[in-house]
């Protein structure tokens, strides 16, 4: 076996392994980029793509014993800082009250209230609960479906799960970009303008970056 047909055939196995893996991992990240790319593009129009916010509020009032229940809870609250998890009574008659899950949320205790505020991907909530009268408030703030998906970009209210979700996609996207670099490399000595467009795509952020933002 000569030195060139070892040389070409550890080419083709490494190029064969690039091509497996940036497949693989571009599969992963298609429609990952679909949605970062198209958020991407609303986020930067944001001021221009206006979002009507859909505002509901709602009202009832706890009964006495759940009332008296939580005002002798107040001190071990104001003992860690005026934070604490709902009882888990309260967790219910708001769970009934209006299909509002607030387990493993702390909220604020006072003498007077508990506010729990209840944020979450393209719109606002809170709650508060009077321990003077046991009126109980709650306000839903939806700004719709494009507000949503720009928050999931931003990973802003989006629990663990999609916190993990962003992190993966992100280390598929630096295998898809890397695999996707040495292959351009194995192929630049056949395309000659292969670097001057990847120069390109380091120049022209630098250059705007260098000019236009102060």
């Amino acid at each position: 076996m000569t030195a060139a047909t070892s040389d070409n055939r550890r080419r083709a196995y490494w190029l064969k392994t690039l091509h497996e893996w940036h497949w693989v991992s571009s599969a992963l990240c298609l429609i990952g980029l679909l949605l970062f790319g198209i958020t991407g593009f609303t986020l930067n129009h944001a001021a221009s793509i206006e979002a009507k916010p859909k505002v509901t509020s709602r009202t009832a009032n706890v009964d006495d014993a759940l009332r008296q229940a939580l005002r002798q809870q107040v001190p071990a609250a104001k003992a860690n800082k005026g934070k604490a998890e709902l009882p888990e009574a309260l967790q219910a008659w708001i769970g009934k009250q209006w299909s509002v899950d607030t387990a493993g949320r702390e909220a604020e205790w006072t003498d007077d209230e508990i506010y729990l505020s209840l944020p979450r991907p393209g719109g606002d909530a809170w709650l508060r609960v009077s321990l003077g009268d046991g009126e109980a408030e709650y306000e839903l703030t939806d700004r719709g479906w494009l507000s949503y998906f720009n928050d999931l970009h931003k990973g802003r209210n989006s629990g663990a799960a999609w916190s993990w979700f962003i992190d993966i996609f992100a280390g598929a996207t630096l295998v898809f970009s890397i695999t996707g670099l040495f292959i351009l490399k194995m192929h630049a000595g056949n395309r000659p303008f292969t670097w001057p467009m990847v120069g390109m795509g380091l120049v022209i952020p630098v250059l705007l970056a260098l000019l236009f933002i102060h």
